[in-house]
């Protein structure tokens, strides 16, 4: 599964979703078939590097892209939604995971507990972001971050 991708999806609200399926679904290897009695349920046709979404799942809720081998097998009622993410939209997911790595880490000074510190002649104050629904701390999350590259693909 994409987190990055999927935690940024929920964040703009926007999944570019083109189609959906509802019914039971088996996955088993890495494999969707229609689960129980298939004339019921219309299972998606994939192509490979295609990116879909599958909702109802105990195992697998999230954006995947096909083929995925490392979906758990199980059996679900839910549904699975076909995406046609945009490129540039992947990327800036590629840039915020980047950016998370590097300042989300614990040893990260955006994620000192300290707001300033001062000693000898050195001092030093952390800024908010401006914002005062700022994360605590002054720390700057990648929400705050990318907040204006991500308002240009944000649904209301």
């Amino acid at each position: 599964m994409l987190s990055n991708l999927t935690e940024l999806c929920q964040e703009i609200r926007n999944y570019f979703d083109r189609e959906h399926y509802s019914g039971s679904f088996e996955i088993s290897n890495g494999r969707i078939t229609a689960a129980g009695n298939s004339d019921l349920y219309t299972v998606p046709e994939f192509l490979t590097g295609q990116y879909f979404l599958i909702r109802g799942s105990w195992f697998n809720d999230g954006i995947h892209v096909f083929p995925d081998e490392e979906m758990r097998d199980e059996v679900f009622s839910g549904s699975i939604w076909l995406l046609a993410i945009p490129e540039p939209v992947i990327k800036l997911a590629d840039e915020i995971r980047a950016w998370r790595d590097k300042n989300e880490a614990a040893d990260s000074s955006n994620m000192s507990p300290y707001v300033s510190e001062s000693f000898g002649g050195y001092s030093y104050t952390k800024g908010s972001g401006g914002r005062s629904g700022s994360s605590s701390a002054g720390a700057i999350s990648w929400k705050e971050m990318f907040r204006s590259r991500l308002n240009a693909w944000r649904k209301l």
